[in-house]
């Protein structure tokens, strides 16, 4: 591993060619926050994906990606006079610090979720903070991230189940009144009621300490994984795929589950 003065110089030098991008390549220099935003998010799904797959090359690699656009943003920022790369890491540690008493202070914590309330107090007393416990969550997130986050904020507060074991009979009741709306045909009351029934689970995956997006992710994988299975035995022999029977379809499925 590198040494501290090392990394500093990796991150200097990572400033400069940001500089020389800007000045001299048309494609960098006419980039604005809004052209860059999209492949932000691209680079930030590539990011997640790597994570999930444990692929620590790529890891590297799109962390690598990801940083380019913090520093693009903290240039352009810096090009308009309003902040550079110094301030954006500068209030991130004055947060950072302010955030942890119990490391540079004097708070005592019992353990993670005690960290985890003491930091949405926090949060509220900041001059920029959320002025309510659910602000902070981005409008923009993901639905199933963003019904985790609205649970976990609402927890930090004291709004949760005394019991995790509790959260299953509000799985079923609301599983029983999406039954309930699909067997009247009101499309739109049953789509309501899906939801909760998501928003619940979600829920019950936040108790049990489960990621619920890569529990998903997970089951997108194994489902593509054994579905190009099924489509590559009808290849095999010479048929298409929606020529096969669903029994031959489950079959090859079943054959994709042992491998």
């Amino acid at each position: 591993m590198h040494t501290r003065e090392e990394k500093l110089e990796a991150f200097g030098r990572l400033l400069d060619v940001m500089d020389t991008l800007r000045e001299k390549c048309p494609w960098d220099r006419k980039q604005t926050n809004q052209s860059l935003r999209p492949n932000t998010i691209e680079e930030t799904y590539e990011l997640c994906e790597a994570l999930l797959n444990e692929d620590n090359a790529n890891i590297c690699k799109e962390l690598g990606d990801v940083l380019l656009h913090i520093v693009f943003y903290a240039k352009i920022g810096s090009e308009k006079g309003e902040f550079d790369i110094a301030d954006v890491c500068n209030k991130l540690c004055d947060k950072l610090i302010f955030r942890h008493p119990h490391v540079y202070g004097e708070v005592k914590v019992d353990g993670t979720e005690q960290v985890l309330q003491n930091w949405e107090q926090l949060k509220t007393k900041e001059k920029d903070g959320n002025k309510t416990v659910l602000s902070g969550v981005p409008a923009a997130l993901p639905s199933v991230i963003k019904a985790e986050r609205i649970q976990e904020k609402a927890s930090n507060v004291g709004f949760d189940w005394h019991n995790r074991e509790d959260v299953w009979p509000k799985v079923k009741e609301e599983i029983a009144e999406f039954e309930a709306e699909v067997a009247s045909m009101d499309r739109d009351k049953a789509t309501r009621e899906f939801g909760d029934i998501m928003f619940a689970l979600i829920n019950a995956a936040r108790l049990y300490h489960i990621t619920p997006d890569t529990a998903l992710e997970l089951t997108n994988q194994k489902f593509i994984s054994r579905f190009n299975y099924v489509e590559q035995q009808a290849k095999e022999q010479g048929r298409d795929l929606k020529d096969l029977t669903l029994e031959e379809m489950d079959r090859f499925w079943e054959e994709a589950k042992k491998h």
